[in-house]
Parts: C-alpha cells; structure tokens; sequence
C-alpha cells in the first residue's frame, strides 16, 4: 500500500478517543462507497450510534434511529460482494450491514475488531482501516448475543477527508485480507 491516499479515498472518522482514518475501496464496491462519501458529506453520520458492538467481532453504526432499522433517504443498494479470494473480513476492515437481502445495503456499515470468516463473500467490504484502529477498539461494548449498546458511543462526524499517511502497524492490521486490484476474472 502507498503511503498516502487520494483525499477523495479518505474517510476521517472523529470519535471521542480521536481520529480513525479510514481509506476508501472504491475498486471492490464502487455504489457502496459513492453513498458511503454521499452521506459523509451530508452530515448524515454526525452524532449517529454504534448501536451494536460485539467484543471480538465488530462495531456498527450507521443507523440514525439507534435501533438497527433505520437509513437514508436514498434507495437500497445491490450487493458488491467481493469474492473470498479477492477480500476477506479481517481485523479493521469495514463492511455494509444489511438485513437478510444481500440486496438492502442503505448507510449500516461495521469495523471488524478481529476476522470472521463467515462474513467473506456474503458482505460488501468498502474500506479498511489505515490508522486510528486503538480508537474502534476503545467503543463501548454492547450487551447480550446482539450486542445492543445502551448509552452507546456516538459518531462525532464522518468526513471525505484528505489524504493520510498510513501508519505501518495500522496497516498491517487490516491490509493483508483486500487486495483492491481488480481480478483477472472478474
């Protein structure tokens, strides 16, 4: 990976603990990361919720209701699901919640905190985590096999930003499971 980002491949996510940097793939999902900048740009994140976080699997915001149901305004995206060979769930990548219609992707998304197999191939991945990850992990945990957050952390803003020097072990967190090259066969 370059040292640095185009800004317009920059997400800065500003939470409490501070700044996590977040860069953008748009070679694996391009619709999923057009309304992921649309709605950064919006404001639409500003003091949203990490409604759901689960120790050891991810933390999800995205839902300005707080409650796992609600989105934008805009229609629901198609599935961009990245084959497993191509981009994996790995620590720090972030991916786009749906319900169970690969196909109702809106402004959900998550961070994963460490792999999960499971999820490669059945979620669109959309970024990753370039530096900042000691943040996500400082997001308050939530509660039962949900993980529904009561008084949960809260998203300060969201923002296409400019571009950012990846720190190497932030990097090295979450870079080996995307290659961004598109596929041969794809």
């Amino acid at each position: 990976m370059s040292a640095s980002i185009a800004p317009e491949n920059t997400l800065l996510l500003e939470l409490n603990s501070g700044t996590v940097t977040i860069e953008l793939l748009p070679d694996l999902a391009p619709l999923h990361v057009e309304r992921i900048r649309t709605l950064a740009s919006a404001g639409f994140y500003d003091n949203t919720p990490f409604h759901r976080v689960i120790e050891g699997f991810m933390a999800q915001g995205g839902d300005p209701t707080g409650t796992g149901t609600g989105g934008s305004e805009h229609p629901d995206l198609p599935a961009e699901f990245s084959p497993p060979g191509k981009a994996k769930f790995l620590r720090g990548v972030c991916g786009m919640a749906r319900t169970n219609n690969p196909n109702s992707a809106n402004s959900q998304f998550f961070i994963m905190f460490a792999p999960a197999p499971s999820l490669d191939g059945q979620y669109t991945i959309w970024g990753r985590v370039v530096d900042g990850m000691d943040h996500v992990d400082r997001i308050k945990r939530g509660q039962g096999p949900n993980g529904l957050a009561r008084d949960p952390d809260r998203i300060k803003s969201l923002r296409v930003g400019s571009a950012a020097a990846a720190a190497p072990a932030e990097a090295e967190a979450g870079a080996e499971g995307v290659d961004s090259t598109p596929a041969a066969d794809a």
